[in-house]
């Protein structure tokens, strides 16, 4: 079980009541979950045939080269967000629609096996008597972070897969959707934050504290 005093799951930064210990641990969290979700993206398209020399945006684990500038300011305003997005060839894939779809959903996949880790790792530091509330702000962030992918809006993975289901869509209209598409989510992630009117929340944090609840039970 995890303790009692653990974070709030999602987690939100609220300006009324900064602790530096919470905004710390919370920043540490988000690299860890760009990094292992960008990672993933990367290791799932080189494995599944777009393998390139030298490619600076893969594989390198540098958690502040995977920062996109719109996907932190989410996590900081929704708790969640993503990382920079990193081209990838389809034309280097024997299937491109499948491939694709396969690559951007490893991302959130990742995630949500990143929190099983860490959760066994909270287990056993409760045995010995440690309080792991830094480690529980990461399961929870790696949860948001791939719940939230559910979102069917490009850069998360629901909006990929929605985009490669509509193969007929005009090239400018898929441009529009993914250059437009980070703005979008932003956007309505402070409008939530803001107006108090929920929009995303009543979908998905069940879900979150669903898995957070079955991690903590096992």
């Amino acid at each position: 079980m995890f303790p009692e005093d653990s974070w709030p799951v999602p987690f939100f930064l609220d300006p009324s009541n900064l602790s530096i210990d919470a905004v710390v641990t919370f920043c540490v969290s988000i690299l860890v979950a760009i990094t292992i979700n960008a990672e993933a993206q990367a290791f799932m398209s080189n494995f599944l045939g777009d393998r390139r020399t030298d490619a600076r945006d893969r594989l390198h684990f540098n958690a502040f080269l995977h920062l996109d500038i719109l996907g932190t300011i989410c996590y900081f305003v929704g708790g969640f967000g993503w990382a920079r997005n990193f081209d990838i060839d389809r034309s280097k894939f024997e299937y491109p629609r499948l491939y694709m779809v396969l690559s951007r959903v490893a991302g959130p996949l990742a995630n949500i096996l990143m929190a099983s880790i860490v959760s066994s790792a909270v287990w056993i530091f409760g045995i010995v008597g440690y309080n792991p509330r830094v480690f529980l702000m990461v399961v929870g962030v790696n949860l948001t972070t791939a719940i939230y992918n559910l979102i069917p809006i490009p850069p998360l993975a629901m909006g990929y897969l929605v985009l490669e289901l509509m193969p007929q869509m005009d090239a400018r209209l898929r441009t529009l959707a993914l250059q437009a598409g980070p703005f979008v989510v932003l956007a309505l992630a402070f409008l939530e934050r803001i107006s108090h009117h929920s929009i995303f929340s009543p979908y998905f944090d069940h879900i979150i504290r669903a898995i957070y609840s079955y991690l903590a039970a096992n």
